[in-house]
């Protein structure tokens, strides 16, 4: 073997292989070597012995295979997504360098707090994926705090709190105000709180468990501001559901407008104190601090602000 043939064998082991990438990604995806490999052209027998080359460069087991099912290891399902973000970031800047115009492709990972992502993201995504055919989007409704980058999500949508974190940029990208809100069956049963310090003797209905302050803070209307705390009839960790406990009965809700405001217009909740106002509160998209914001982030963030500013 000649001097250069040598460097070149040694520059190829010690290289990442692009091409075993997305093997790997297309295997993962396919849940198997032989579909992986047939979408990428491949013998099964081509795309194992790739994959295992993989591994063995990274010096990493990649899958759990069994003779029934191939599954992705802790270290695979980090890799996976890092993989995904190349190839997306590689796709992108050969289009921009050949001066065509990218078109956003892959899976969007949303992860959105619950009753915003079912009141305003969802329609949303509805509108987004007629104009973007090329995306497919995965969404994991939670009100818990998210570790972007260790679950593998792309973006995130939170209500009240945005990142701290130096990993992280938060954009406003909409603002809401909170409400009381009661249904008739409660005033009904319970009668109707005619002051905010009526409040204190009803079953007021909470967000937050455990050491979370369960205060609520109102302005009057003198201006002054109001801080209301009192007996926590029922505590969640979900606002949609404090809006089902309140259509329900159960309690008094204190909640976001755009959760409550079609639930108002069709008698399932009235307002309480109309004459009182509750915090404003601002809506944060939330992405990896990255040096190139991928295409399909920035187009669905662009989408939504526009969505937003028609409705």
């Amino acid at each position: 073997m000649t001097g250069r043939k040598i460097a070149s064998t040694k520059l190829a082991a010690s290289v990442l292989d692009i091409s075993a990438m997305r093997i790997f990604v297309a295997v993962a995806e396919a849940g198997s070597f032989v579909a992986g490999g047939k979408a990428m052209g491949l013998t099964r027998s081509a795309a194992g012995k790739a994959l295992t080359r993989l591994e063995d460069y990274l010096e990493t087991r990649l899958f759990q295979r069994t003779t029934r099912r191939l599954s992705l290891t802790t270290e695979g399902h980090e890799f996976y997504h890092r993989c995904c973000r190349l190839l997306e970031d590689l796709e992108e800047a050969e289009a921009s360098i050949r001066q065509n115009s990218p078109l956003p492709k892959g899976i969007l990972r949303l992860t959105v707090s619950e009753g915003y992502g079912k009141m305003v993201i969802l329609p949303y995504i509805q509108v987004f994926l007629q104009s973007s055919p090329g995306i497919s989007i995965e969404v994991s409704f939670s009100d818990r705090v998210v570790d972007l980058v260790e679950e593998g999500f792309d973006l995130a949508f939170r209500v009240g709190s945005g990142a701290t974190s130096h990993q992280y940029i938060t954009q406003v990208i909409d603002r809401t105000c909170t409400r009381l809100c009661v249904s008739p069956e409660y005033n009904k049963q319970w009668g109707k709180p005619d002051s905010l310090a009526d409040l204190k003797d009803h079953r007021r209905l909470v967000f937050g468990l455990g050491s979370a302050s369960t205060a609520w803070t109102l302005v009057d209307k003198d201006h002054r501001q109001i801080t209301l705390n009192g007996r926590n009839h029922v505590r969640f960790d979900s606002g949609d559901a404090i809006r089902t406990a309140a259509i329900a009965g159960l309690g008094i809700g204190y909640l976001p407008s755009f959760m409550i405001d079609g639930d108002i217009l069709a008698g399932r909740l009235v307002q309480l104190l109309a004459d009182t106002r509750g915090e404003e509160v601002a809506i944060h998209a939330i992405y990896p601090n990255r040096r190139h914001l991928s295409l399909r982030v920035r187009v669905f963030i662009d989408g939504l602000k526009n969505f937003l500013s028609n409705h």
